[in-house]
């Protein structure tokens, strides 16, 4: 009875002592002591989103966590074959459809939420100056017509088209329809680089009302802080759109982007050993404007997506604190001083 009594004393000495202990020496409290991985997407939101994440999940949650680099096909190849990494914050499935429903289909993979409910868009654009001033300009297949406005720096012979860089779903897309649209004879397509070279472009572009064609998507900073108008094509096919995300598709047509549900993804092995953290994805609701808001702040202030993320958790409790439980807000409020 007195071993018993004392290795109760030890017991409850010890659940004291663990209650002091920093959350993140508390593994039961995440579900698994495996590292959680999360893609950092090279555009602004999936960055954003991918550190405030990581911020809830190991502050408040106390998760092992680590920020890795990614984009959307090889995070998601990676995601289905090897559970790495744990979590894609702003996976858009449009661009890599036949292999992510494979991917759902065997168990490697499952959407555990909506980064944005209210919707997402894609599509070629021009500043709203430049179509006011040429009203002709109105649908992709009257592009040829203005190649000489849009003339290539590098190649005033032809005209350029600012496409996604390499990496992302939407430069498959985007080569697809430029050869649809024939238009390798009076454009060129061209790589910016990376998605910080693309909106540095088109904010220069903007600054000195200067014509320019290039693909966007939303919610976004960019789009939210410049006026302009999406290049009419004809609706979205899916047949045809199928055609265009496959390399070795032919012929290639034209097609609309297509507007599905841009997902929070995780591999399959979270939610069998943290489902604490899957139940925590599945609340993050997060609006186009919220989004806008918060990338507008960190465009603003020259934030990168670690301080654009912090401030969100700052200043936006009213949003994020009703995904989580009063503890883990506590705890993240915390975190932050």
């Amino acid at each position: 009875m007195k071993d018993h009594w004392k290795g109760a004393l030890a017991a409850t000495l010890l659940m004291g002592a663990t209650a002091g202990l920093p959350v993140q020496a508390q593994e039961s409290a995440c579900g698994t002591d495996r590292t959680i991985d999360i893609a950092e997407m090279t555009w602004p939101s999936a960055a954003a989103l991918a550190h405030i994440h990581a911020i809830v999940l190991e502050q408040g949650f106390g998760c092992n966590v680590e920020i890795v680099t990614g984009d959307t096909v090889p995070t998601s190849a990676s995601m289905i074959n090897r559970g790495k990494p744990a979590i894609a914050p702003e996976m858009w499935t449009g661009t890599i459809q036949d292999a992510w429903e494979e991917g759902l289909e065997n168990g490697s993979v499952e959407e555990v939420g909506l980064a944005f409910p209210d919707g997402a868009i894609e599509g070629w654009w021009v500043p709203r100056y430049t179509a006011d001033a040429n009203p002709g300009l109105k649908r992709v297949e009257d592009l040829p017509e203005y190649a000489e406005l849009f003339a290539d720096p590098e190649d005033s012979s032809q005209g350029r088209f600012y496409s996604c860089p390499p990496g992302w779903g939407c430069e498959i897309n985007n080569a697809a329809l430029f050869e649809a649209y024939e238009l390798e004879d009076s454009f060129n397509l061209f790589s910016p680089g990376s998605g910080g070279n693309l909106d540095a472009s088109i904010v220069r572009a903007f600054t000195r009302e200067e014509p320019i064609v290039f693909y966007y998507w939303g919610p976004t900073a960019i789009m939210g802080k410049y006026d302009m108008v999406q290049l009419e094509m004809p609706p979205h096919d899916p047949e045809i759109w199928h055609c265009n995300t496959d390399p070795d598709c032919q012929p290639k047509g034209k097609s609309a982007f297509p507007t599905p549900p841009v997902i929070i993804a995780a591999a399959s092995w979270v939610g069998d050993e943290a489902p604490i953290v899957v139940e925590y994805l599945g609340k993050v609701t997060l609006t186009s404007q919220d989004v806008s808001s918060l990338l507008s702040w960190g465009d603003e202030n020259q934030a990168d997506a670690a301080t654009t993320a912090e401030n969100f958790l700052r200043t936006q409790e009213d949003v994020w604190t009703q995904w989580v439980p009063e503890d883990v807000a506590e705890r993240v409020r915390a975190s932050l001083g």
